[in-house]
């Protein structure tokens, strides 16, 4: 009855093969790195790298280095540095 359901419903199948998803994601892992390859291959990078350079001169530069700067510092949680950063940064 519940398959029926689930079929009626457009909803997918539960299937018995356990697959790792969220904080784990193979397929969001083999996603990101054939993206990468393709970029990899097809992007001009001296082009791209000359208008990271002119930007972080020109009027967004500020807020480029800002977003540097959080992106080094790690993840967060409720906009607090991450209990580990906390932890080793107070030793």
């Amino acid at each position: 009855m519940a398959r029926a359901l689930q079929s009626i419903a457009g909803m997918p199948k539960k299937t018995t093969k356990s697959k790792l998803e969220g904080e784990g994601s193979y397929s969001a892992t083999r996603q990101y790195n054939s993206n990468l390859a393709d970029y990899q291959r097809s992007a001009n990078v001296p082009e791209a790298a000359r208008k990271a350079a002119k930007a972080l001169d020109g009027k967004e530069g500020a807020e480029l280095r800002k977003a540097e700067g959080r992106g080094k510092r790690g993840p967060t949680r409720k906009g607090k540095p991450s209990a580990a950063r906390s932890a080793s940064a107070h030793r």
